[in-house]
């Protein structure tokens, strides 16, 4: 039985990642910023699978040296799931790039100390889509990069992603040359929620539920779901055809209130929002929604992608975006996150 070190192991991607790689047959040890965190973590992966479920947490934080060493000991895969994803915009950039860019070298030179096979990075389209002001191509692919520098079409997340996928690169091509890497640069990540600490991106289906909006921001966002999000890392782990590979994984492309009409249809006993804010309306909005301050440079603003790579390398065919939607919405209802 081969092991994988799943990092952020209390994660919304991660935590169906572990539940599908234990499926396979792999034995999975997690990192956390703390082994407190560990009984609670398996107690939700134990309800939400149906039976009892207990992998192993090492500390590791992203910022430290300490623990990664421990964590990828005797495991032949590394998934690299763990990155800073506030509800919020910091205060400063750093606090979101520093992390991530330095965690990721710490993983990297760590599995490649040990002698790990493959390292799989979750990284984002933001590493893809962002920064290009007027000059953004119709239709994005895996050979386009964001600008990080342009901080007029970007957020300090988006920034984040992009320069810790590049600084990853640079050193499987450098430094540590002959560790294998694969990456995954999802879209807007949907689909069960297994707790009430819910991912940042499920706020696309918590706050219509929750009527936090009058109406909807003109808003577009590709959609995934996080079921999928989990495959494309294993199968970006297992098949030799990824090694060095980016892979957009992403399908529907929705704008916000065609969203709303997927929860309107599916949920008609709740209030959901209908129609399109202004972009004034928005901007305002926003002093009193901090969410909505990580989006304002989105506005208006429709990103094309492919996701041929995910179809032919991976072998995947996304979930449609309204059973996404649906299991989202579903879930926080279950969970009582909403």
């Amino acid at each position: 039985m081969e092991k994988v070190l799943v990092t952020g192991a209390t994660g919304f991607i991660a935590s169906h990642l572990i539940l599908q790689l234990i499926e396979r047959g792999y034995e999975v040890r997690g990192t956390a910023r703390s082994t407190d965190k560990a009984a609670r973590l398996n107690e939700i992966l134990s309800d939400y699978a149906g039976k009892p479920v207990a992998i192993e947490i090492v500390a590791a934080d992203l910022s430290k040296d300490e623990g990664w060493a421990e964590a990828v000991k005797g495991v032949s895969y590394v998934q690299h799931v763990a990155s800073p994803f506030p509800a919020e915009t910091p205060k400063s950039a750093d606090e979101l790039i520093i992390p991530a860019r330095d965690g990721a070298l710490r993983v990297l030179k760590a599995a490649k100390a040990e002698g790990v096979k493959r390292v799989v990075m979750t990284s984002s389209m933001a590493a893809i889509g962002y920064g290009w002001g007027d000059k953004r191509p119709d239709t994005l692919s895996e050979v386009h990069w964001s600008n990080a520098d342009n901080l007029n079409d970007n957020t300090a997340y988006a920034r984040s992603k992009t320069i810790a996928e590049k600084a990853a690169w640079d050193y499987v091509t450098g430094e540590g040359a002959g560790l294998e890497l694969a990456v995954i640069n999802p879209v807007a990540v949907l689909g069960p929620a297994m707790s009430k600490d819910v991912s940042s991106s499920l706020q696309l289906v918590s706050q219509p539920l929750e009527g936090k909006l009058p109406a909807f921001p003109k808003l577009s966002f590709g959609i995934i779901d996080v079921r999928d999000v989990a495959r494309a890392h294993i199968e970006a782990m297992v098949r030799p055809e990824a090694v060095g590979e980016r892979f957009i994984c992403g399908g529907d492309v929705l704008w916000m209130d065609e969203m709303g009409e997927v929860l309107r249809n599916a949920f008609p006993d709740r209030k959901i929002p209908k129609g399109t804010l202004p972009n004034w309306l928005v901007r305002l909005f926003a002093q009193l929604n901090p969410p909505l301050k990580q989006v304002l440079p989105e506005l208006g603003k429709k990103r094309g992608y492919t996701n041929e790579k995910l179809k032919t390398v991976l072998g995947i065919e996304p979930i449609p975006a309204d059973e996404a939607i649906i299991a989202s919405a579903k879930s926080l209802i279950e969970v009582g996150a909403v």
